[in-house]
């Protein structure tokens, strides 16, 4: 039987998926699915997916990590030479080959697939082309194809600046994760295009996203909103890669006043290392230190600032525009 198949372009890199069903990458191309390839390609990372009663928990190699996972549970991490496995006992197993350009998913029947394991993968295709994917919002300029990448920890209002700027006239790429290549020597990104997760208090502080949401809300107060949906009120681009203009670290201010300050370079290249660099047992694998490579690269080829934001976080906007000017 011929297993069912879908390749995704990822700006120069082709990452093809096989599976005996194609339920079983459901989720991530739920998350990929504007990026889907529809002609035949030869596919430069390849994800095999098996669903079997047979799994292998004891992989040879060192081991870099044990402990939770957010919304997956329990996991250990194990480091093969060029290959890393991924365990989570009783259900799933990874192994993820970079160099080969290669990846294996092993799933017990009737077990929900577990969404870090899908997003390694991820990162091991990009990364198999030079390319990393970094935990900021990205927006085009007004009336200009560059873009401004905006770096914050979880919970710090990257979503809530990000719409309340596309209210202003920006266009909005991703309000959480953009793919970052400095390989040419010149500074691109684009964003994955996934949902936006819209907290209650963004609703009531960004009341244009309204015709977006329902009246439902999960149990940490957010609610997904398609790109589909807000396309209708604001700008959403598509996946192509920009020019980067700025790197902006996001913070909260101490006055109600928004602002923008410019940041010393070192101190922008710790704030983006910390929330996006992993360390292990032995310390860092050789994909995390070609992420601090970019994330070098990056720091080190545009203006990078502080944007204090206060109850307006819509006052953002020409502070940006004046700055990059």
């Amino acid at each position: 039987m011929t297993r069912p198949s879908a390749c995704y372009g990822l700006n120069g890199q082709i990452l093809g998926i096989s599976a005996e069903r194609s339920e079983l990458w459901q989720d991530l191309d739920r998350m990929l699915a504007g990026l889907r390839v529809a002609e035949p390609v030869e596919p430069d990372f390849r994800l095999g997916i098996t669903e079997t009663e047979t799994l292998d928990e004891t992989p040879h190699g060192s081991l870099v990590f044990a402990g939770e996972v957010p919304e997956d549970g329990s996991c250990r991490m194990i480091e093969d030479g060029g290959t890393v496995h991924l365990v989570f006992p009783g259900r799933q197993t990874v192994a993820i080959n970079g160099g080969e350009g290669w990846a294996e998913l092993r799933v017990r029947p009737g077990t929900k697939a577990a969404w870090t394991p899908s997003m390694l993968v991820l990162d091991a295709a990009l990364d198999a082309g030079g390319q990393h994917m970094l935990h900021t919002a990205g927006l085009t300029l007004p009336d200009s194809d560059a873009v401004v990448l905006i770096h914050a920890p979880s919970g710090t209002g990257k979503t809530t600046t990000s719409l309340a700027l596309a209210t202003q006239g920006f266009g909005l790429c991703s309000d959480d994760a953009m793919i970052v290549n400095v390989a040419s020597g010149k500074v691109v990104a684009w964003g994955l295009p996934r949902a936006v997760k819209i907290h209650r208090k963004t609703a009531e502080m960004i009341p244009q996203v309204a015709p977006c949401l329902r009246q439902t809300w999960d149990r940490n107060g957010e609610q997904p909103a398609s790109l589909e949906r807000l396309a209708g009120i604001v700008r959403v681009e598509n996946a192509s890669a920009r020019p980067v203009a700025a790197l902006l670290h996001l913070a909260r201010s101490a006055d109600s006043q928004t602002r923008l300050v410019a940041m010393a370079r070192t101190d922008a290249m710790v704030a983006l290392a910390v929330d996006n660099v992993r360390t292990g047992m032995t310390g860092l694998l050789p994909m995390q230190k070609r992420r601090l490579a970019t994330i070098a690269g990056l720091v080190n080829s545009v203006p990078t600032f502080r944007l204090e934001v206060g109850a307006r976080p819509a006052d953002a906007a020409t502070l940006i525009s004046a700055a990059l000017d």
